[in-house]
């Protein structure tokens, strides 16, 4: 549990600390681009994902594409 969520030592519980980690990995993974289809997409901010590859900005999830 010393990953991502190491940051908040003892507190907030378990559980919450293992759901903050999923979801981080999640957002910080490369993930594939619906235009160039390659696995180049990185999250710039909240709901907004940019290609590096075609330079493409659109939107999706909060913290990931989807399916």
């Amino acid at each position: 549990m010393a990953k991502s969520a190491g940051k908040f030592g003892v507190r907030y519980g378990r559980t919450l600390r293992k759901k903050y980690q999923l979801i981080e990995n999640l957002q910080r993974k490369a993930q594939k681009c619906p235009y160039c289809e390659k696995v180049k997409v990185k999250r710039v901010a909240k709901g907004i994902f940019q290609c590096k590859s075609c330079n493409a900005k659109f939107t999706g999830k909060a913290y990931h594409l989807g399916e």
